[in-house]
């Protein structure tokens, strides 16, 4: 099995270390010191051993950061952790903050009136640090960058990740490498920029149309590059992830060096370098800066390229959602058929469905681990079945199943929320709002030019008529057998990034109630154009979404009569496609269930 069912923090561990972490700062003469999540490269997804906030805190979350003060521990999290974080830290030495409702600044000025607070500049942006200091401004407050006290009492901490690097075929990237780095180069020449700085791993394994295996779940590469504008690439990684095959793939423009050669690299460059605010650490802007060197603020330049995926990345999209679609069909109907005999707990259920992914003998990896919420355990979004938090499915309930698969030719993430047995005419209800919002994404064409705020409330619409909303944004970004994750498209309240053709993006609309249960439907969908309508404006160019997730709804959880004649007219020619598509792929038994599935409303 990719997944694993340990309990990887324990809650009664986290007073010692900040009693140890104080110490050291206390020694520094610090009032306080930032632990974020991130890491060297700035990625979301971390190796084991920059879990330092884990480490510290309990808390396991994919993004979030701890604010020590020599009184009081912050942890900072999002919308959909709050719930999480209170059954993983010790709430008598850390405090919970909602974040980003409460700023990092105002928080610590209400804590302190003087004081110095360190941080690590390789673990936060320039524009985190920008932020910060601007809200400090005119306190007794102030910053200093200094070494990661984290890791100097961490004794235990896990070695750097070595998995090996491999090479992406260009059938799947869709274009070669060589030409990725030529047009990206021209770009710099246009901007008067000598280089760039690369320190994302999502964004230098797409310009180098390589993988790697250093992080779980995610097929990347820790290292950093500088793209040279002239098309060069220097690549700083270790050399032992790189066998024969793979460095001839790389070809004599990219030159592999040792990380420890990065930083003595960067003060050699002739500027200006273009260096990411947003996303590059704050150490590498510094560096330069101390070296004489002009910096360039501008975005990486590998970031949109990335996200607006060619038709060869679409293609190989579309095959790996159909098969995994089809596993996914297979799973379903074995779970209907397994429900009504009881006994069945979350475990047995992650554990059913990476099976049904692995008999298609194309399994990479999964995507992240499966989030599998029975009953009140569905309302942690971010929930991961543990041996000791491992429930039964219980009759008359709800189960929420979030997953998804890495494939050589796609990245999948689906989220279905299904019946066991009678959940009750309010369960149902709040379905049938999230499925209107599902439907409402999938539907809605838009004049070229908006981004993601402009899109995200018509996911919320049909909730807030009730009165009702969630803690996330309706969908993320997703890369092409890369990070599940990926920036900088998204469709939420604070996305600013236009949405354009060929992005990738989930579409997840969802309710939880604590302490009962959790709501949450999930396609991915693409960015394309959308044709002309008799009548419309035909100067205004439009866009739509293509639907790549292909799985039922579940109908018993519908409330037909609250759906719109379109919002019906949808979701039937939607089961409709989901029955043709995967009629080939599926077992006897599955197509059966299929047709009963997908049968029209």
């Amino acid at each position: 099995m990719f997944q694993t069912f340990e309990t990887t923090a324990n809650p009664a561990q986290g007073p010692a270390r900040l009693a140890a972490l104080r110490a050291v700062m206390a020694a520094e003469g610090l009032s306080g010191f930032m632990v974020p999540r991130a890491d060297v490269h700035q990625g979301e997804y971390v190796a084991a051993r920059d879990e330092r906030l884990q480490w510290l805190t309990g808390f396991t979350g994919s993004a979030g950061f701890a604010i020590v003060l020599l009184g009081v521990a912050g942890v900072f999290i999002d919308g959909r952790y709050r719930t999480q974080v209170k059954g993983q830290v010790d709430l008598a030495h850390f405090t919970p903050v909602p974040w980003p409702e409460v700023k990092p600044a105002d928080w610590i000025k209400a804590q302190l009136e003087t004081g110095v607070i360190g941080f690590d500049p390789w673990l936060h942006t320039a524009d985190e640090i920008a932020r910060l200091e601007a809200g400090l401004q005119g306190s007794g407050l102030s910053l200093r960058p200094c070494d990661n006290l984290v890791d100097r009492i961490w004794a235990d901490q896990p070695e750097a990740p070595m998995g090996r690097a491999f090479a992406h075929p260009d059938a799947l990237a869709g274009e070669p490498a060589a030409a990725k780095r030529a047009r990206l180069a021209e770009g710099l020449v246009k901007a008067g920029e000598r280089a760039a700085v690369l320190t994302l791993p999502d964004s230098l394994c797409w310009l180098l149309n390589i993988r790697g295996a250093d992080v779980p779940r995610n097929p990347i590469l820790h290292g950093h590059a500088i793209l040279h504008d002239d098309g060069r690439v220097t690549l700083f990684a270790a050399a032992e992830k790189f066998d024969e095959a793979t460095r001839a793939h790389l070809g004599p423009e990219v030159t592999l060096r040792p990380v420890a050669a990065f930083v003595p690299a960067l003060r050699t460059l002739q500027g200006p370098v273009r260096v990411d605010k947003g996303t590059a650490p704050l150490a590498v802007s510094m560096e330069l800066e101390e070296a004489g060197i002009a910096v360039a603020w501008g975005d990486d330049p590998c970031r949109l390229p990335k996200a607006c995926k060619n038709a060869g990345e679409i293609a190989g999209m579309r095959a790996a959602h159909l098969r995994d679609g089809a596993a996914v069909v297979e799973f379903l109907c074995w779970l209907d058929d397994r429900l009504p005999q009881g006994s069945m707990t979350e475990i047995d259920v992650v554990t059913a469905l990476e099976g049904y992914r692995r008999a298609t003998n194309a399994l990479h990896e999964i995507s992240f681990d499966t989030i599998c919420g029975a009953g009140p355990n569905g309302a942690i979004m971010h929930y991961r079945v543990t041996d000791e938090s491992n429930r039964a499915v219980e009759a008359n309930s709800l189960l929420l199943v979030d997953s998804g698969g890495q494939y050589l030719d796609g990245t999948t993430d689906i989220t279905r929320t299904v019946a066991v047995g009678d959940p009750g005419d309010y369960a149902r209800a709040c379905y049938t709002r999230v499925l209107q919002g599902t439907i409402a994404i999938s539907r809605v064409r838009w004049p070229k030019g908006l981004t993601g705020r402009d899109l995200d409330p018509l996911a919320r619409a049909a909730l807030w008529m009730a009165g009702q909303d969630f803690n996330h944004g309706t969908g993320h970004g997703v890369g092409a057998f890369l990070s599940v994750h990926e920036g900088p498209q998204r469709i939420s309240r604070v996305s600013e990034v236009p949405l354009e053709v060929g992005m990738i993006l989930s579409n997840e609309p969802g309710y939880y109630r604590e302490g009962e249960f959790g709501i949450r439907l999930e396609n991915l969908i693409v960015v394309e154009p959308a044709p002309h309508l008799q009548g419309g404006d035909s100067e205004r160019e439009q866009l739509r979404f293509e639907t790549l997730t292909f799985v039922p709804f579940d109908r018993r959880l519908i409330v037909t009569d609250l759906l719109a004649p379109g919002e019906r007219a949808w979701l039937n020619a939607y089961h409709a496609e989901v029955l043709e598509k995967l009629t080939p792929r599926l077992s006897p038994a599955a197509l059966d269930w299929c047709r009963a599935a997908c049968a029209p409303i």
